[in-house]
C-alpha cells in the first residue's frame, strides 16, 4: 500500500477509537477531517494537508467510567481478593510488561494488587551508579556513567513503546533527574552511604510501578500506582538497607489498600522492596526477598487467602532444572519444608518472606509460571495436625503415600572438623567453639558431634572477599585450636545436598538414598538430620554433588525414557 493509503487506515483506526468514547461524534468527526466523506475526497483532502505540510492533530481519548469498569478485573467485587507479584525478569523490559499486563487481566475474577520489583538489570546499575559516581570529577563525568545511561534509556525507550500518559511521563523523568542529582551529591560528597544506596535503588521500583500503572489504564483498566513507603511500610531504622518491618505496617497498609464503599473496581500497583524509616523518616529497603516480603505483609494486612509469585517455571520443582533432567513441579509445600529449600539455595522464596503467612494462619502462598498461567503451580502453606486426615486445605494436592518434596544443592562449601579429648564429658566446649565463629562473622550451615568431635561446613566465600577467604580460615582455625587444644581440619570443595520432605519415614528416606549413592559410587563425608524434621544434609565433594543429587532424584522421583519404570513425584 501506498504512503498515503497507510495513512488514511491509521487516521481511520484512530477515528473509530475515538468515537467509541467521544459523545459528540460530530465534533469526533471534524478533528479528524472525516464528515460525511466519500474515500475519493478523504484522499484530496490528504493530498491537500501534504502540500501544506500540515498535521493532523493528536488527540488524547479520555476512556469513559463505564468501558474502564468493564476492563477492569473483579469489577464484581468489592476489595481486593488477590496479590500478585511480579520479579524484575517479569517487567524487565517494554515487551515483558505488555505480557504481565495479559497475564492480569487474563484473571477477570479477581481484583489483585500487584506488587512489582525494579525493571530488569536496574537494581544492579543503580547501586554502581553510586561506586561509579566516586571516580567523578564533575557533573558531565557523573551525566555519561555507563549504569546511569542504561537506566535512562531503559526508562525512557520503554516509555514511549508502552506510549504511557504525559503525566506519567513527567514523574518519571522527574525521578531520573533526582537520580541524576544524588549521583552528583555523591560525586562531590565522596560517599555512599548506607541511606544512600537505599535512595539510589529506590528509583528502580519508583518508575517501574508509575510506568506498568500507566501502561494499564491505556488499555482501559482503572489502575492507582503507590509507593510502599507512602502508604504506611514502616521499617526499623537499625539497618536500612534491611529493614524489619514494624507491626504498624499492617494497619497502615489496609487502610490504605482497602476500597472505600461504591468505590470502582480498581487494581493497586504497589513497589515491592521499600519502606520507609521508623523515626528518620527515610526510605529503606527491606533486603534479599523485600518484594516477595511486601507481597505477604500485604496479603496479611488485607486478610486475603493467597499471594501469588509468578516466575518462569511451573511452581517449586523436585530438583534444579540446570543440573537434573526431567524434574516435576511440586503440588504443595508447607512452610517448613520452604524455608528448608531456600535456606539451602533453591529459587523459592526467602525464609524472611514467609514469616507473615506463616504468622496468618489463613494466608497461603502460590508459585506460578508466567510462560503457562493456567498451571496450578505450588502452593506454599499450612499443615493441619488436628484435621481429621491429618491435611489442611492447603495440603489436599498432597499424596498421602509421600516421602520426598525436592532435593536441593549448596555448593562450595567449608568443613571444619574439630576433635578435642577434653569435649568428653565436659560442659561450655561447644559454646566456646561458637563464640570463635561469632566473633569471626560466621554463619554454621550444618552440625554432626560425637563425644570427643565435631564437624559443621560453612560458606566463607559469601562472608569475605575471595582474596581473603584462605588467610581469614587460617586465623579462624588457630583460634579453634586454642579451644581446649583441639586438633581442627579444614577442607573446601564440599556440597551439601539436601533431602527435604516426609521425615516420618526418614529410615526409608535414608535407606533408599544410600542404596542410590552406594551405586552411584559417591561417597558420604557428613550426614546431619535437621530440629526441622523435614531435612536430611549429606555432605559429598563438589566433582561428585551432581552425580549425587541425579542419583537419588532418580531413586525417588524416576527418570522418563530410559528404560527404568516411572515413579509417581517423591513415592
Amino acid at each position: 500500500p501506498t504512503t498515503t493509503t497507510r495513512s488514511l487506515v491509521l487516521r481511520a483506526k484512530r477515528f473509530d477509537a475515538f468515537v467509541a468514547t467521544t459523545p459528540n461524534n460530530t465534533t469526533a468527526k471534524k478533528w479528524f477531517g472525516f464528515q460525511n466523506l466519500n474515500h475519493r475526497e478523504q484522499q484530496r483532502q490528504q493530498r491537500q494537508r501534504r502540500r501544506r505540510r500540515g498535521r493532523i492533530p493528536t488527540v488524547e481519548c479520555v476512556v469513559d467510567d463505564a468501558r474502564t469498569a468493564a476492563a477492569t478485573p473483579g469489577a464484581s467485587k468489592k476489595q481486593h481478593t488477590v496479590v500478585m507479584k511480579f520479579g524484575g525478569s517479569s517487567v524487565a523490559d517494554a515487551e515483558r510488561m505488555k505480557e504481565v499486563a495479559n497475564i492480569v487481566l487474563s484473571f477477570p475474577e479477581e481484583m489483585p494488587v500487584l506488587v512489582l520489583s525494579a525493571m530488569g538489570k536496574s537494581t544492579n546499575n543503580l547501586l554502581l551508579c553510586g561506586e561509579e559516581s566516586l571516580k567523578c570529577e564533575n557533573a558531565e563525568d557523573v551525566s555519561l556513567m555507563k549504569p546511569l545511561l542504561f537506566v535512562k534509556t531503559l526508562h525512557a525507550e520503554t516509555m514511549d513503546i508502552l506510549n504511557v500518559d504525559k503525566d506519567t511521563r513527567r514523574d518519571v523523568n522527574e525521578l531520573l533527574k533526582k537520580l541524576e542529582q544524588v549521583c552528583m551529591g555523591v560525586c562531590l560528597m565522596q560517599e555512599v552511604t548506607p541511606r544512600t544506596r537505599a535512595m539510589l535503588v529506590s528509583f528502580g521500583e519508583r518508575m517501574s510501578t508509575r510506568i506498568f500503572a500507566s501502561y494499564l489504564r491505556s488499555r482501559g483498566v482503572n489502575a492507582k500506582q503507590y509507593d510502599a513507603f507512602e502508604i504506611g511500610m514502616v521499617t526499623s531504622d537499625d539497618d536500612i538497607e534491611n529493614g524489619r518491618v514494624l507491626p504498624e505496617s499492617y494497619a497502615n497498609l489496609k487502610q490504605s489498600l482497602t476500597l472505600t464503599d461504591g468505590a470502582k473496581p480498581q487494581i493497586s500497583v504497589v513497589t515491592g522492596f521499600l519502606g520507609k524509616g521508623e523515626n528518620s523518616g527515610a526510605i529503606s529497603t527491606l533486603g534479599r526477598g523485600g518484594s516477595d516480603l511486601t507481597a505477604t505483609v500485604i496479603g496479611a494486612a488485607l486478610a486475603l487467602e493467597e499471594v501469588q509469585v509468578w516466575k518462569d517455571v511451573d511452581g517449586v520443582l523436585s530438583a534444579d532444572p540446570r543440573e537434573i533432567d526431567n524434574t516435576i513441579p511440586m503440588p504443595f509445600l508447607s512452610f517448613e519444608e520452604a524455608q528448608e529449600l531456600a535456606y539451602f539455595g533453591a529459587q523459592v522464596l526467602h525464609p524472611q518472606a514467609m514469616r507473615p503467612a506463616m504468622d496468618d494462619g489463613s494466608l497461603r502462598v502460590r508459585v506460578k509460571n508466567s510462560y503457562d498461567i493456567r498451571a496450578p503451580g505450588t502452593v506454599i502453606g499450612h499443615i493441619d495436625y488436628n484435621s481429621s486426615n491429618g491435611k489442611s486445605d492447603d495440603e489436599a494436592e498432597r499424596i498421602d503415600d509421600w516421602l520426598l518434596t525436592s532435593i536441593v544443592r549448596k555448593k562450595n562449601v567449608t568443613m571444619l572438623d574439630i576433635v578435642s579429648t577434653r569435649m568428653l564429658g565436659q560442659y561450655g566446649f561447644l559454646a566456646k567453639v561458637f563464640a570463635v565463629l561469632q566473633n569471626n562473622g560466621i554463619s554454621v550451615d550444618v552440625v554432626a558431634t560425637s563425644e570427643i568431635s565435631v564437624s559443621l561446613t560453612l560458606d566463607p566465600a559469601k562472608i569475605w572477599s575471595r582474596d581473603l577467604a584462605q588467610e581469614e580460615l587460617e586465623k579462624v582455625q588457630r583460634e579453634l585450636e586454642d579451644v581446649g587444644t583441639a586438633r581442627v581440619a579444614v577442607s573446601n570443595g564440599h556440597s551439601i545436598v539436601s533431602l527435604i520432605g516426609n521425615l516420618e519415614r526418614n529410615n526409608e528416606i535414608m535407606e533408599r538414598a544410600f542404596k542410590a549413592l552406594k551405586e552411584a559410587k559417591v561417597s558420604v563425608k557428613m550426614v546431619s538430620q535437621g530440629s526441622s524434621k523435614c531435612n536430611i544434609s549429606l555432605l559429598v565433594d563438589d566433582a561428585e554433588g551432581q552425580k549425587a543429587v541425579s542419583a537419588i532424584h532418580e531413586e525417588f522421583f524416576g527418570r522418563v525414557g530410559i528404560g527404568k519404570k516411572e515413579h509417581l513425584p517423591g513415592m
